[in-house]
């Protein structure tokens, strides 16, 4: 844990770096890596801000403000870059957040807690909650592009509005499943609150479970707005050197998209379900990586869909086929890896290996 910290505060000196780089007009590249790496640190500030407040607020606020705040990087950046007219980047990065969480970040999970414990228990019924919303999210992306593609391809704005009407109902199933989870079966869930449970679990090892604390609410309200407005400014640079960097790299915007932007996103959050998993709490990680998912697909997507059409940037659910096909292959694995409520280092190494057929795929996808 300690490592982790370190390695994050050691990152927000690409902030500073990142900001004069663009004023000193330098490589779009260059800025695209400082920016990217100063997105990390900024986002694990976001979330220990929030697990702070959380403490104040109580179980159901505080719920409530890590169900908003979960995905709150992901969410600037996509919005930046819908802005910007990078709607096919937008969608890319949209599967990529629910593949990584889905195959990368339980896989490694899996895998690193596997390895210390020889298997790994976690609740099979929130299991079966999680893969049925999935599920329905699944069929709420893939239902606008089949049409489109079955039909021989559908007016415009038809599309867009059969896409605004799927994002309403998928915002009322999402806010259902908060119900869900913060009222009416609370005893199922950790509701959101990974990094507060990390934080006893520690204290427990140093022997300080009972000590105090104290939390000053308006300081983390502070750090709170200060991270958000960095993860924008650093979001706008990130997306206006994307095309540049991304050519020199000689990598596709679909790759970038679904690979490299989520990766850069949901760092801090694959670290605290990593490290949760390794200290033998499964129930903890799956509900960061699979809730983040679930975030995605229920209440990241649908927003995006709504706000592109009040800015003037619409974009609907009409998604490449292969990334849809990937989202299949991503649900159904790690469906089935979870369905019986244990876990071990081999599926662990099952959904990385999955993880890395598609990036290859993806990296090798071709050019229209």
């Amino acid at each position: 844990m300690l490592v982790k910290k370190f390695i994050f505060l050691a990152l927000l000196v690409f902030i500073p770096i990142s900001i004069a780089g663009h004023f000193l007009h330098w490589a779009s590249l260059t800025i695209f890596i400082t920016s990217g790496l100063a997105i990390i640190p900024l986002a694990a500030w976001m979330g220990t801000a929030t697990e702070e407040i959380t403490l104040v607020l109580g179980p159901s606020l505080g719920g409530l403000l890590n169900a908003t705040f979960g995905n709150a990087t992901e969410l600037i950046i996509a919005l930046v870059a819908l802005k910007a007219g990078l709607v096919d980047v937008v969608k890319a990065t949209i599967t990529g957040s629910i593949i990584g969480n889905l195959l990368l970040v339980v896989g490694l999970a899996m895998l690193l807690g596997g390895l210390r414990y020889t298997e790994q228990e976690f609740q099979p019924i929130v299991a079966r909650v999680n893969a049925s919303a999935m599920n329905l999210a699944l069929s709420a992306i893939l239902l606008p592009t089949a049409v489109n593609f079955i039909s021989g391809g559908i007016e415009e704005v038809r599309l867009q509005r059969l896409s605004s009407a799927v994002a309403l109902v998928l915002i009322l199933v999402y806010g259902l499943m908060l119900l869900f989870s913060m009222r009416t079966h609370t005893y199922l869930y950790e509701v959101g609150l990974a990094e507060i449970e990390l934080a006893e679990i520690e204290n427990a090892n140093q022997g300080t479970d009972n000590a105090p604390h104290n939390v000053n609410m308006w300081l983390w309200i502070g750090v709170l707005f200060a991270a958000t407005i960095l993860v924008a400014i650093e979001s706008e640079l990130l997306v206006d050197t994307l095309k540049e960097a991304i050519s020199s790299l000689g990598l596709t915007s679909l790759f970038t998209g679904v690979i490299l932007l989520p990766i850069i996103g949901n760092a801090a959050e694959h670290a605290t379900a990593v490290t949760v998993a390794m200290k033998n709490n499964m129930n903890l990680s799956l509900s960061v990586a699979v809730g983040s998912s679930l975030q995605i697909a229920l209440f990241v997507a649908p927003v995006l869909v709504l706000t592109g059409l009040a800015i003037g940037q619409p974009m609907d659910l009409n998604f490449n086929p292969f990334e849809l096909v990937a989202v299949v292959v991503a649900v159904l694995i790690t469906n089935s890896v979870s369905s019986d409520g244990r876990s071990n280092w081999l599926e662990g190494i099952l959904l990385l290996a999955t993880y890395a057929v598609l990036a290859l795929t993806f990296y090798f996808y071709p050019i229209n």
